[in-house]
């Protein structure tokens, strides 16, 4: 593993153009559970209460169920080393975005400026009525569902099952997955579409494909992936860090 972190790190401090593909395995060092798989959410609540459908007809019992839990994980939470690496690439002036399909939003905290959230965020609420948002740690509990100061009721800047992802975040991360020199994918099983396409398209127009997993993905096994970093993703990351600051 030392030797693949040494050969990622040389390979990022050649480059100024790498984006980011990150998933739940960048956040479990932090405390917050993947959805899907061993441990995941959905093995304990039934993934319906992630559908618009159920929202919109029982908005009290979506957020008893599903958001207050998420809501409090967000809360409690802090970046941890993968994301606060991440943020360093940044500063370094090496990674320029990160397309990410976690909804917690621990990449703006640890301090990265470009993220582009496929599936929105648990970490701001939005009035359905007037849209005005507020912060998930500043929503006032003392009613089910909260309510803005309008009267409307909040629900989270996510996308249920049922909405689409926002166009504009699809675009800009397949122009970006198209340009970019080398892809980071750190953390994320490959297998939700279209998140799991961007590498595939970074692959086809040249760029180097570094991932860094726990295990083998189907990015791995079909050689979209140039290498394997295998391990924890704070791990790695650090790892990288504190070699390319050598280098540098």
């Amino acid at each position: 593993m030392d030797d693949l972190i040494k050969r990622a790190a040389k390979e990022l401090s050649e480059t100024k153009n790498a984006v980011a593909l990150t998933g739940a395995g960048c956040s479990v060092e932090s405390g917050i559970p993947p959805f899907r798989g061993k441990g995941g959410v959905w093995e304990r609540i039934d993934p319906d209460y992630a559908s618009i459908e159920k929202f919109m007809s029982d908005p009290a019992d979506v957020w008893n169920v599903l958001i207050k839990e998420m809501k409090d994980l967000v809360d409690k939470s802090k970046p941890n080393e993968c994301h606060k690496g991440l943020a360093k690439l940044e500063e370094m002036g090496i990674l320029n975005t990160i397309i990410t399909q976690n909804v917690d939003g621990l990449h703006q905290m640890a301090g990265n400026k470009d993220v582009i959230e496929f599936h929105g965020s648990f970490a701001w609420q939005r009035c359905m009525d007037c849209s005005e948002k507020c912060e998930t740690g500043k929503v006032d509990m003392s009613e089910i569902p909260p309510r803005c100061k309008c009267g409307g009721i909040y629900r989270p800047e996510v996308i249920f099952f049922g909405e689409m992802i926002p166009p504009d975040a699809l675009f800009r991360s397949k122009q970006l997955a198209s340009q970019c020199d080398i892809m980071l994918v750190v953390g994320t099983s490959a297998v939700v579409h279209p998140a799991a396409m961007m590498p595939v398209i970074a692959k086809q127009k040249g760029a180097k494909v570094i991932e860094i997993n726990m295990e083998r993905t189907p990015l791995t096994d079909d050689h979209i992936s140039d290498y394997l970093i295998a391990g924890k993703a704070g791990e790695v990351m650090k790892g990288i860090i504190t070699e390319l600051e050598r280098l540098m």
